[in-house]
């Protein structure tokens, strides 16, 4: 009867890794509020915008008398 061996590498992580649900979250919530500030800052430029909005004043100017 012949054994037949198998060995197998087993990755044991450590507790402080850094991939807990906590850091997910706080990653999560920080890309959140790094893409609402881009899409502000690109909304509020106006570099979407197609065309500059004119405006018409009627402006009527009088002498005194």
């Amino acid at each position: 009867m012949r054994k037949v061996v198998v060995e197998e590498e087993v990755v044991v992580r450590d507790g402080d890794s850094g991939d807990g649900v906590g850091s997910s979250a706080i990653w999560a919530v920080a890309m959140i509020i790094i893409v609402a500030m881009i899409a502000g800052a690109v909304y509020y430029s106006g570099i979407l915008k197609q065309s500059p909005a004119k405006n018409k004043v009627d402006v009527e100017v009088t002498v005194p008398r």
